[in-house]
């Protein structure tokens, strides 16, 4: 496995952050759902970690579930971190929707 250095590291964190901030925020203007990215998300990270293809969670569910607490564990600090980062952008979406909703924004 590639080791991140930490110019890589901080740029996939905000990489991921601004991202996930600016889905969340497109798909609440489209949605009206404040929370639909965090809602999201955990969806979006499991599709990004694990390796069993969808319809194995459905034929085979002990050893897909399995299979992914297996891959969440063996995540290297820096793949946490990235992956926390997204997570934070999601929420910070919600947060500032909330922010311009009680401001006066309706168009949000």
């Amino acid at each position: 496995m590639e080791s991140f250095g930490l110019a890589e590291l901080l740029i996939s964190m905000l990489l991921f952050l601004i991202l996930f901030f600016g889905i969340g925020f497109l798909l609440n203007m489209l949605l009206r759902m404040t929370w639909i990215m965090a809602v999201i998300y955990p969806v979006i990270t499991i599709l990004i970690v694990d390796e069993v293809r969808f319809i194995e969670y459905f034929r085979a569910p002990g050893e897909s579930f399995t299979a992914l607490g297996d891959r969440f564990t063996s995540l290297a600090a820096a793949d946490i971190l990235i992956l926390s980062s997204g997570m934070a952008g999601a929420i910070i979406a919600g947060l500032v929707m909330m922010w311009l909703r009680k401001q006066g924004y309706r168009m949000f």
